[in-house]
């Protein structure tokens, strides 16, 4: 199809997605907050100004728009362009593991590959029968915790989070999931709240950004919270935490599972000995690590 060079020329859906898309790139947006690229981010936006649904019928896409339609689309493309902040903070809304999650900037935007290990159950390295408690260890939004809820339907889910605020998200979206049997939110630095309760999965995606990197993101990351990506030098101090006290904290046969991204070097280098086994996506995504229950005292019993 011929796309409108300019405003005045877009009169359909279709249309004002590949315009935003052409404005997106104009303006050199960053990606990464649910979409990595200027088309799917104009679609994510026009789709929710215009209320249209992903399986809607597709000829829905080539009507003609009224004008207060269009202006509440143009609106939010435009907001995007001038604010930078992430469509998920425009939008209320984010996906995660195929679950839609309230998000505001009290919270980083849901994005972690360890959704795809959710949606399989952590297998083959957890047996599901055999996951009775779940520790989401920094839980923001609280998807990874809900998420964990409804895949191991009969298990107990621990929401922590040290942010007051990111908890008050986690309640919300707790409610709207109607988990709420399931899965209590804690508030807690790391472990120090949770006395000697233990585990038979952690999962976390601490704070792993090193100091220096942090200043140098794009603006789209300088609206999430500073307290969920500041990891302190080389990005490690949140995470040198988590290895050394997770252990006390899981069952026999327990296993931590700790998203790290692209510190993952910087952590191999501070434990040459460690035993990691990093995990691997279909979908994209690294920097993901899995140790036992065993592994992680074995290691710290002997330093």
């Amino acid at each position: 199809m011929t796309e409108p060079s300019n405003l005045s020329a877009v009169r359909t859906p279709r249309e004002l997605v590949y315009w935003g898309m052409r404005q997106f790139e104009d303006a050199k947006l960053c990606f990464g907050h649910g979409a990595d690229n200027a088309r799917d981010e104009a679609v994510l936006l026009v789709f929710h100004a215009l209320g249209l649904a992903w399986d809607g019928p597709d000829e829905k896409l080539d009507r003609v728009l009224t004008h207060t339609e269009k202006q509440r689309a143009v609106a939010i493309l435009q907001e995007r362009i001038r604010s930078r902040k992430p469509s998920a903070y425009l939008t209320h809304k984010a996906w995660f593991a195929g679950l839609p999650f309230y998000v505001d900037e009290r919270v980083l935007v849901p994005r972690s590959p360890i959704a795809e290990l959710i949606e399989e159950r952590f297998a083959p390295w957890v047996k599901e029968e055999h996951v009775h408690c779940v520790l989401d260890l920094g839980t923001g939004s609280g998807c990874i915790a809900i998420a964990c809820a409804l895949a191991f339907a009969g298990a107990k889910v621990d929401a922590v989070d040290i942010s007051h605020d990111a908890l008050d998200v986690a309640k919300k979206n707790i409610e709207q999931h109607g988990v709420g049997a399931q899965v209590r939110a804690i508030h807690s630095d790391l472990f120090k709240a949770l006395a000697r309760h233990r585990y038979d999965l952690i999962v976390c995606n601490p704070p792993y950004v090193d100091s220096k990197e942090l200043a140098r993101l794009p603006d789209e990351y300088q609206h999430e919270p500073a307290v969920g990506l500041r990891g302190g030098e080389g990005g490690l101090t949140v995470v040198n935490r988590v290895l050394r006290e997770a252990g006390a904290h899981l069952n026999d046969g327990g296993v931590l599972v700790c998203e790290v991204g692209e510190a993952h070097g910087r952590l191999l280098g501070r434990y040459p000995k460690m035993p990691f086994l990093w995990l691997e996506f279909r979908r994209g995504g690294e920097g993901v690590f899995l140790l036992t229950a065993e592994e992680l005292r074995a290691h710290f019993s002997t330093r």
